[in-house]
């Protein structure tokens, strides 16, 4: 196995699918991944940002703002919950029916429940109702965003050259940061432009009608090159096909909860720093709302910087030696989180600046650390199961978490969060060593 735990690919060139089909070049599959990628992440973190600034007086006006915010949070980990569940349900929907009815189905299904949720009355319209129905599409957009795995950052490992296996490896990871990126910069525009009262009542809402909007764009893009005869064919020469879930998990489910840990530090920091500080800060008062969300914009730039320089690190000293590393970075910047959310302006901003830095790094390795150790056939499944249990593992809980240890028992808490995700990641990446080892 290669120190750069990445899938080992076949050719040095672009891949031949077969006498009489095109070849396919890396930069095609790569458009197709961030775009497919930063479509879905935005319509996460509409949820995501919206569960801080909106849902607390909209769906839980009878809880003081602490409590509505985790019961927000509560609802937001729904999603993550239901992504296995939508990966199991559309795997054998693409069997059965094509990989494009797959997708069709998972982005329509993504892009209804969003719009959803924005035409969806508060809670003195509908009572409990509304909050029930809140659940339901958050639901629903688990299920869609795991149904929406197309192969196509597998496909792209499989078919980059030898030398820059990270550096494309990180371009699927680039979708993240973007995605905050664009949902962030729109909620700022509307809460600067509109009155705090215009904002709560209805303007919230129009970042989950553009969330339709771009899954319509997204879907195109993606169709464009999954349906197509050359691109089927270099994902069925790959061994790219789903396989059943419980087939899977009996056969290579250890590979999956090892892919899974060996990320959590990377998975658990996205929204420690993308999420919490944004609710933390809120509650807190210390300053404006536009203040924190145009330093996370600042943020999510650093972010898209440091993915794209991790391409760069990876093809270098190897793809597990980065994402030890940026674990051990992420555990001593946790030991700061107490002093800098506590503090001033300046140093939540510096905790935002510096979080956002080293998630760009890690996340964009995080991804396929261990996809070389799958089995060609169970790799196509296998990646999408993994992704899965991270964000879940990882990230789901950690806004819930963070807030409410914090406003109970002190910050100190999230840096134990933090700790346990590094600790969890350095112990996934010592197996999977000697797993090769043993090899």
């Amino acid at each position: 196995m290669s120190s750069t735990d990445q899938v080992q690919p076949p050719l040095h060139t672009p891949a031949h699918t077969g006498a009489g089909h095109s070849s396919v070049a890396p930069g095609e599959i790569a458009v197709g991944v961030v775009v497919g990628r930063a479509s879905e992440y935005f319509d996460f973190f509409v949820y995501g940002i919206a569960s801080v600034l909106v849902f607390p007086a909209v769906f839980f006006p009878f809880a003081e703002r602490l409590e509505g915010t985790l019961y927000a949070f509560i609802i937001f980990a729904f999603a993550f919950m239901a992504r296995p569940f939508g990966t199991a349900l559309f795997m054998a929907i693409q069997r059965h029916w094509g990989r494009s009815v797959k997708l069709t189905v998972a982005l329509f299904l993504l892009g209804t429940a969003t719009v959803g949720i924005a035409f969806l009355p508060g809670y003195q319209v509908l009572g409990g109702a509304a909050i029930g129905l809140l659940a339901f599409f958050r639901v629903l957009q688990g299920i869609a965003f795991g149904g929406s795995w197309d192969g196509l950052p597998s496909l792209l490992a499989l078919n980059a050259p030898r030398d820059r296996r990270s550096w494309y490896a990180m371009l699927g990871q680039l979708g993240a940061p973007i995605g905050f990126l664009v949902a962030g910069a729109l909620f700022l525009f509307l809460h600067t432009s509109l009155s705090e009262a215009d904002f709560t009542g209805w303007g919230w809402r129009y970042p989950f009608f553009v969330a339709f909007a771009i899954n319509v764009v997204a879907l195109f893009a993606r169709l464009r090159l999954v349906v197509t005869e050359e691109y089927t064919a270099a994902l069925e020469e790959s061994a790219l096909e789903p396989i059943g879930t419980f087939e899977m998990l009996r056969r290579q489910g250890y590979n999956i909860f090892i892919g899974s840990f060996a990320a959590l530090a990377s998975y658990a920091l996205f929204h420690l720093v993308t999420i919490f500080p944004l609710s933390w800060i809120a509650l807190d008062g210390s300053q404006g709302i536009n203040d924190v969300l145009t330093i996370q914009l600042i943020g999510a730039v650093l972010a898209v910087l440091g993915t794209i320089a991790s391409g760069w690190i990876a093809d270098r000293i190897g793809k597990r030696t980065t994402v030890a590393l940026l674990a051990c970075l992420i555990g001593v910047f946790s030991l700061f989180t107490p002093m800098l959310m506590d503090g001033s302006p300046l140093q939540q901003d510096i905790f935002i600046l510096v979080g956002f830095a080293l998630l760009g790094v890690s996340y964009g390795q995080a991804s396929g650390t261990v996809t070389a150790n799958f089995e060609p056939r169970f790799r196509y499944t296998g990646a999408a199961l993994t992704s899965d249990f991270a964000w879940l593992f990882g990230a789901a809980f950690a806004p819930l978490v963070a807030l409410g240890l914090s406003a109970h028992f002190g910050l100190g808490y999230v840096s134990v969060y933090l700790l346990s995700g590094v600790i969890c990641t350095l112990l996934a990446l010592r197996v999977n060593r000697r797993l090769e080892d043993s090899d």
